[in-house]
């Protein structure tokens, strides 16, 4: 194991890790059920300094859960979106997922709104053991309350956009999801209704504002500030939720505090130093903890995600998803003629072109997952100055993106010269910039825009519209199974 670039991990596999196993909260009975052969009590797992970090450390391994962050759930919103086919009709693949056919007893399902819900219960157990401890310093405890607070919103943010309607439809009023924000160690407590989609949202940013005032801006060793919350993270990912929200005038406000307006394009916190990658192919087949990662998830050959769950399989080893040749691939971005340095990132495999941003195709799969990119921050705050129309502010920013990757390049006027041409031009170049990396479904359905129908070896899948049910995931059947008040999606 490589101890060397990933600290939470090591606490992962001593024996004191232990801790960890009284806190889990799903919405079946068995995830309830908190007392397994190995736990132990709150008051030992809480009890020294070490194991205390050793639960912090936890909140991060729950995100990188295989049936999560650690592959699936990224690879589950590139097949519902139109940027790839489907070349292997497995369920187990997501097959149903690509053809919007999802059903709430799939497990896959189920594994994502457990993970997300475990996640979320540890981050309220960890806070409720914290709020008085005396076992560190004041200091200490407030920045792992902020932690957790950030990967509670995260887990919010997650379960948010993918089972209820998107904010934007009706500002919030759609069910969104039951807000769990009591720590659970027993069984029990299933019941509990759904809160409005603009009521988890107030949430998210609630606790993305106490995570920002109680994080640190930087970590001493280096290595943690692309691998832990701190204050420029929980930023970035404010300018993704009101991005989402299509509360423009907010976004601008939370990016400019690390993204400057005018070069050089970088925020600068103590030994850390946010900004673009001189080479884009550096971010995926680099450290993996260079300067433009704000938020990653590391592997090692212990954890790494399985076959049908990594990146690198599904996309170029076994292929079973390809990229649509309808799809953003025919952008001249990719064309033999181009400059563009991100068209390295796409290669032919069997007559059919494949993503390779990921390039750990035997096992063990450990490449690192690009949660939160600066380049992704910068697109964000382009395009809300566009919204708020600031068009030359945007397209500063659009070029940023852009010419990192191609210097001489520059768009036609038609493309920029108008408010509608501008974001046009920026939504486009976000399906360059991030393609493969679970944006473009939230793109869509943040503008409520349909789903595309594409063609794959399976078959066609079709257009879905907005206010079609199969727009959102079911809810999962074991939720509403066993929560009482749970309502289904309509």
């Amino acid at each position: 194991m490589n101890t060397s670039t990933k600290p939470y991990q090591r606490f992962l596999y001593k024996s004191l890790l232990l801790v960890f196993f009284v806190l889990t909260l799903g919405c079946t009975e068995d995830i309830l059920d908190t007392t397994p052969e190995t736990s132990i009590s709150e008051s030992v797992a809480y009890s020294t300094p070490e194991k205390i970090l050793a639960n912090v450390y936890n909140l991060y391994s729950k995100v990188q859960n295989q049936g999560y962050y650690g592959g699936r759930h990224i690879i589950y919103n590139e097949q519902r979106g139109e940027e790839f086919s489907q070349n292997d009709g497995n369920a187990n693949v997501g097959a149903l997922f690509w053809s919007h056919n999802a059903i709430a007893t799939s497990q896959l399902i189920g594994d994502l709104w457990t993970a997300a819900y475990s996640g979320i219960n540890n981050a309220n157990i960890l806070i409720k053991n914290l709020e008085t401890t005396t076992v560190v310093p004041a200091a200490l405890r407030d920045q792992y309350i902020a932690e957790a607070k950030f990967l509670r919103a995260f887990n919010y943010f997650a379960l948010v956009q993918t089972f209820a309607r998107p904010y934007q439809s009706d500002n919030g009023a759609s069910l969104g999801l039951p807000l769990r924000l009591t720590a659970e160690t027993s069984v029990g407590n299933n019941d509990l209704a759904r809160s409005s989609v603009a009521q988890v949202y107030d949430q998210i940013i609630s606790d993305l504002n106490d995570a920002e005032n109680g994080l640190p801006a930087n970590y001493a060793v280096a290595v943690s500030n692309s691998q832990r919350a701190h204050k420029a993270s929980a930023i970035a990912l404010k300018t993704r939720v009101f991005l989402v929200k299509g509360d423009y005038a907010k976004v601008v406000d939370e990016a400019s505090k690390i993204v400057p307006s005018a070069a050089p394009f970088q925020y600068v916190a103590g030994n850390a130093t946010f900004k673009l990658e001189s080479d884009v192919v550096n971010v995926f087949k680099g450290s993996y903890t260079g300067t433009e990662a704000l938020f990653f998830i590391p592997f090692n050959d212990i954890d790494a995600p399985g076959i049908q769950s990594a990146l690198a399989p599904n996309y170029f080893g076994s292929v079973v998803i390809s990229l649509n040749p309808a799809g953003i691939v025919s952008n001249s971005t990719f064309s033999a003629a181009s400059a563009d340095r991100r068209k390295v990132l796409v290669a032919k495999k069997s007559g059919q072109d494949v993503l390779i941003k990921f390039p750990k195709i035997t096992a063990p799969y450990t490449d690192y997952i690009p949660v939160i990119r600066y380049a992704e921050v910068i697109l964000n705050y382009a395009e809300a100055a566009a919204e708020t129309n600031d068009l030359g502010l945007a397209l500063t920013l659009l070029n940023t993106v852009r010419q990192r990757s191609d210097a001489s390049f520059v768009f036609p006027t038609d493309q920029v010269n108008t408010k509608e041409a501008l974001i046009a031009t920026i939504l486009t170049e976000r399906r360059i910039e991030l393609l493969g990396e679970g944006f473009r479904v939230s793109d869509l359905q943040r503008r409520l825009q349909v789903l595309p129908s594409k063609t794959g070896a399976i078959g066609i899948a079709p257009a879905v519209s907005p206010d079609a049910n199969n727009y959102i995931w079911p809810i999962p059947s074991d939720e509403l199974a066993t929560n009482k008040l749970m309502e289904p999606n309509p």
